[in-house]
C-alpha cells in the first residue's frame, strides 16, 4: 500500500517552518528527516510512524490508535505507529509531530 499523499502534505505543512528538514522515501512511505535524524513518516502501512523519547513509549501507546512499531518481531521503544483513525484532526496530528520534533532536536545532528 503506498503512503497517503494527503497525510504527507499535512506533515509538510506542519514542518514547513522547521529548519534542516529533508524528505526521503523509505519502507514504502516518506520520511521527514530533521538535522539528519528520522522524525516522522507517512507510513506505507497507513498512518504515521513517530520517533519519540523511548522513556515515553508506555505513555504514548496508552493513547488511542497508537502502538509500538514492530520490526522483525521485535517491538521498538521510541518508535510509535499511529493509525490514520488517530490523525483525523489537525490537533491530533500536530500533537504527534510536536512530540517527535521535541525529541529529535535533543539528538546530535548527523
Amino acid at each position: 500500500m503506498p503512503y497517503d499523499e494527503k497525510l504527507a502534505e499535512r506533515l509538510r505543512t506542519l514542518l514547513a517552518k522547521e529548519r534542516n528538514v529533508t524528505e526521503k522515501k523509505m519502507f514504502g512511505g516518506i520520511g521527514f528527516i530533521v538535522r539528519g535524524n528520522m522524525c516522522v513518516s507517512a507510513s506505507g502501512k497507513g498512518g504515521i510512524l513517530v520517533r519519540i523519547d523511548p522513556e515515553e513509549s508506555d505513555a504514548a501507546i496508552a493513547r488511542p490508535h497508537a502502538t509500538l512499531m514492530e520490526m522483525g518481531g521485535r517491538k521498538m521503544a521510541g518508535w510509535i505507529r499511529v493509525d490514520a483513525a488517530g490523525l483525523k484532526s489537525e490537533r491530533e496530528l500536530e500533537s504527534w509531530v510536536r512530540r517527535a520534533l521535541e525529541y529529535v532536536k535533543t539528538l546530535p545532528a548527523k
